[in-house]
């Protein structure tokens, strides 16, 4: 265990002792090197990595770069898990080979929505292995209810509870039911959260947590653009049909996500946006800076204007990218999700960073921007923003 960073060696010392454990580290903290040392002093002479697909071709050169993992190694996204029905159950048959095995699930919170067909096979996979690790930099994202299918991933004697049960257990969340003619509704939203202390004493045995320290700053700046008189006839064309008394009732007030990506949409490449844009790069090199955009729109312009910076996008490239060697990032269309946020800031924000790394959030003159602005920081899903508010209170914002 030569060259390791303190926080590797002490997430490896905690979890030798279980044949299960989470590594719940910040991203940029060395959690893959530290997950190589526990899978190689086991005695499995398989291992199964899952990973989301865009980041694998990174991840195989980080492990090479340490030394490789030992016994014979297969490599799957995570997505084609989910949607391949021949990668499942060749991975199933790998499982079912008889050779013991250690499964390694990166970026954990890729299973946490428990209806979807990608969460059931990797829990029905993760039963067929005794040796298995969770990977993740942000282990919730916006509830707690993302924690049971990772610990029931591991083992489900760690809870010992059902999902129900779970959330009966941990959550105080209100029901509420609406019948559509012969169609009866059901949402739930949560409230708060309880008995932390008890769910804490349950885990705390197969966790490692740790957050990122590093001798560098980060620095936050807001570049604001006025929106054009077209997009912003079309933005207000948008939030009138969709607030509408009768498209509320019509949708079951179950709106929102559609409005404000149509609306945000609607401004993403408005002309002043680049003008702020291109002002800044008379300031800062293109070269060493990363473009973050939620739009194919705005990514597909970017990319034609500004060929000297790299341009992603958040859901695809946010996660499991090592790009330390870029010192500014501009987030050119804001997003709700403060977890994938979070990891897109560390992609620069990591070890091997000499540099502070210096973020501009570009901001528009509408009512929507500033919403999720709050919602960022008050680190809560859309959905548990927009339940607070009543309709009239969403019209005046917006």
């Amino acid at each position: 265990m030569n060259g390791l960073l303190t926080r590797q060696k002490d997430c490896i010392q905690h979890l030798l002792k279980w044949k299960v454990g989470a590594v719940f580290m910040d991203a940029g903290t060395g959690k893959t090197r530290a997950a190589m040392e526990i899978v190689n002093t086991s005695p499995c002479e398989n291992v199964i990595w899952i990973a989301p697909l865009r980041t694998l071709d990174n991840l195989k050169a980080e492990i090479a770069k340490w030394g490789g993992l030992k016994g014979t190694v297969d490599f799957f996204g995570v997505e084609s898990i989910g949607q391949s029905d021949r990668i499942y159950l060749l991975v199933y048959n790998l499982l079912s080979s008889g050779k013991s095995t250690f499964i390694v699930m990166d970026e954990s919170l890729k299973i946490k929505n428990m209806e979807a067909k990608r969460t059931r096979r990797l829990l029905c996979l993760s039963r067929k292995a005794e040796y298995k690790l969770i990977l993740n930099g942000t282990p919730l994202s916006k509830n707690l209810l993302d924690l049971w299918s990772q610990m029931e991933f591991l083992d489900h004697r760690i809870l010992n509870m059902s999902y129900t049960q779970f959330k009966n257990t941990f959550c105080d969340y209100t029901t509420f039911i609406k019948k559509c003619g012969r169609t009866t509704i059901t949402r739930e939203f949560i409230n708060g959260y309880e008995n932390i202390d008890y769910l804490h004493s349950l885990i705390e045995h197969y966790v490692y947590k740790c957050d990122l320290k590093l001798n560098i700053s980060q620095y936050y700046n807001t570049i604001n653009f006025k929106i054009g008189e077209k997009e912003k006839e079309e933005y207000i064309n948008i939030k009138e049909l969709f607030l509408d008394n009768e498209m509320l009732e019509y949708r079951n007030n179950n709106i929102f996500l559609e409005m404000t990506q149509k609306m945000q949409h609607a401004y993403c490449c408005t002309a002043d946006k680049f003008t702020k844009v291109d002002e800044l790069f008379t300031k800062i090199p293109q070269k060493d800076t990363i473009i973050f955009c939620k739009y194919i729109d705005s990514r597909t312009e970017c990319e034609r204007r500004y060929k000297e910076a790299k341009v992603l996008s958040y859901q695809k490239e946010a996660f499991g990218l090592n790009l330390q060697h870029y010192q500014y990032m501009i987030f050119f269309d804001k997003i709700w999700d403060y977890a994938l946020r979070m990891q897109a800031t560390r992609r620069t924000f990591r070890t091997g960073q000499e540099s502070d790394c210096i973020y501009y959030d570009m901001t528009g003159n509408v009512g929507l921007e500033d919403m999720i602005d709050t919602n960022i920081e008050k680190k809560i899903s859309m959905t548990e923003y927009f339940k607070q508010k009543t309709i009239e209170e969403i019209k005046t914002e917006l």
